[in-house]
């Protein structure tokens, strides 16, 4: 049991209570103290009984139930609760738009008590016959229901990370001799991971072999292995596990094979071989002397995708890539003026510890009302402590900004005057997700042509493995970025990761600079960057083309100058 675990079994005992109608002075308690939880800045895990019951919301009933999840991962209420609930309907209560009432109503009416029972009965038509529902929700839930099921087994790099790094400590202590690697997507960083794998080089493979069988947390299925293969999934988890085997002398070509992506060993390196033809030639003693004796610029492994990676270390145009180190300042981050669960002294005095030299702020607008927007009065209550603090935290900056909603009609939820009080603007949507490519497209430009616009945020709003992003012309966007001399966030949470890095090399070819934003809601969201990093390297972002790897002097030019453009055309 860990802090997140146990708030996640608190949120869970509030939907059950609403799905069985309990008291809702109790439910409104629950979520009252949630909050306060959530919003805490201190592990629960490590508080005491007596700083629990002292927290705003936190009756006895819920310190008693925590303290029973710390020692026992449950508590009596929340075992009533799952007693008598199907067990599907858990797996039903996940399902992206259905809240614990609809789930109750699904329940009662149609006796729906799994995600193969709803969509039985959404493909029947019954669910839109019902009160409530209707055709729209029918296909909606559908859509929902078949995008869970085919990420099923599919996980975020940064959930599955510390698994897989795990795992290859464990299966090189039982097997210390032999040359192993991970290979595979994880070795190349992708977004979404659907297999750890990995390759061992041995003399002696049916001992390595034999060993690894062994394992007792991998459940092997042997008919899909092969005698240099093996193949199996986690038993605690929904992980396949693929493990290959060769000869120490084939090791190097088949890890560069391994670790590559079809495409890019598809990729020719003259008019008649490809990459994976001069790989078998095994005329190589290391990687850089692979690339060497064919005339590439060597290609780092993140990049070895197939898009265009191969023709550009033809031409040695494969650029330095950007480091965690090269970052500056942290864009994009929350307080507690809006959703967030650390006070903008705290966000600020974390990020200089960090050896950051500015942040900026961007809390919620006025519209993102469910996320404690900023009203015009408290945003210049939050600029007044902002001018306090930089005078104090000096060199250190904060930067003012605020993440603008991008409304139906493209523009921004405040007024001139009020956009102009900034030092930039993250421009973003965050409802009225279900429009169709061309009024989606036209949407963004209309917020990327607003002169106020700085950078526009999480250009799709896809939540990876949860929500597929709205559609947009890609192209036209970052054009539109190019002409108005807009930055493109990549959001660095782990869900996000958006702007794809599969349009990186276009952003950067038209001119356009990206800013590595961890959208932090709490000072631990700093840690996303390294994700953000992460994606940027696989479209071949360089420094030079990051807008957070500017100085805090330069970045202050660059926002002054541009708000200086604005009011002179203005």
């Amino acid at each position: 049991m860990d802090h997140k675990t146990l708030l996640k079994k608190i949120k869970l005992s509030i939907q059950l209570m609403e799905l069985h109608d309990e008291n809702p002075f109790k439910i409104r308690s629950y979520q009252s103290a949630l909050i306060s939880l959530e919003r805490g800045d201190q592990d629960i895990m490590g508080v005491s009984e007596k700083e629990l019951a002292a927290i705003q919301g936190v009756g006895k009933s819920l310190v008693d139930a925590i303290q029973q999840l710390k020692e026992t991962d449950t508590f009596p209420f929340l075992e009533e609760l799952l007693a008598k609930t199907p067990e599907g309907i858990l797996e039903v209560l996940q399902i992206k738009g259905l809240g614990p009432k609809k789930v109750k109503t699904l329940w009662e009416e149609l006796g729906i008590t799994s995600t193969h029972e709803l969509m039985e009965a959404c493909q029947s038509g019954k669910v839109a016959k019902i009160k409530g529902f209707g055709e729209k929700t029918q296909n909606t839930i559908i859509e929902n229901l078949e995008f869970k099921a085919s990420n099923a087994g599919k996980w975020l790099y940064a959930d599955i990370e510390e698994v897989i790094g795990q795992l290859e400590e464990t299966l090189r202590v039982m097997a210390p001799q032999a040359d192993m690697t991970v290979v595979g997507d994880f070795a190349r960083k992708m977004e979404i991971i659907t297999e750890a794998e990995f390759l061992f080089a041995s003399d002696e493979l049916a001992s390595v072999k034999s060993k690894i069988k062994s394992m007792d947390s991998i459940e092997w299925v042997l008919l899909e292995s092969g005698p240099r293969t093996l193949r199996g999934k986690l038993k605690e988890i929904e992980l396949r596990v693929v493990v290959h085997f060769c000869a120490k002398e084939d090791f190097l070509w088949k890890k560069l094979s391994l670790i590559a992506a079809p495409l890019h060993l598809e990729s020719l390196v003259d008019e008649k071989e490809t990459v994976a033809q001069r790989l078998q030639k095994k005329d190589y003693s290391t990687e850089e002397e692979f690339f060497s004796i064919n005339n590439l610029q060597f290609i780092p492994a993140e990049m070895r995708e197939g898009y265009g990676e191969v023709d550009l270390a033809k031409e040695n145009k494969i650029p330095e890539l950007l480091t965690e180190k090269d970052l500056k300042g942290i864009l994009h981050n929350h307080s507690t003026y809006s959703d967030g669960k650390h006070s903008l002294r705290q966000m600020a005095a974390y990020c200089r510890e960090l050896g950051f030299e500015y942040l900026g702020i961007s809390d919620h607008s006025k519209t993102a009302f469910y996320a404690g927007g900023l009203t015009e009065d408290q945003i210049v209550k939050q600029h007044q402590e902002i001018d306090a603090l930089n005078k104090e935290m000096a060199p250190f900056r904060i930067f003012k900004g605020i993440e603008s909603d991008i409304l139906s009609d493209g523009k921004l939820d405040y007024a001139d005057e009020v956009l102009a009080s900034f030092d930039f603007i993250v421009a973003s949507v965050h409802s009225i997700l279900n429009m169709d490519i061309k009024r989606a497209t036209m949407r963004l430009i209309s917020a990327i042509e607003n002169p106020y616009t700085t950078i526009l945020g999480h250009p799709t709003g896809r939540l990876l493995l949860r929500r597929q992003g709205y559609p947009i012309d890609h192209k036209a966007i970052i054009d539109a970025c190019a002409e108005n001399n807009v930055v493109i966030e990549i959001n660095a949470n782990p869900w996000r990761l958006d702007l794809d890095w599969r349009w990186v090399r276009y952003a950067m070819d038209q001119g356009v600079m990206l800013s590595i934003n961890p959208d932090a809601h709490a000072m631990e969201g700093y840690a996303d960057m390294k994700y953000g990093v992460l994606i940027g390297r696989k479209g071949g972002l360089t420094k030079e083309m990051t807008m957070n790897a500017l100085t805090g002097e330069e970045i202050a030019n660059y926002f002054d100058s541009r708000l200086k453009k604005v009011k002179v055309n203005s």
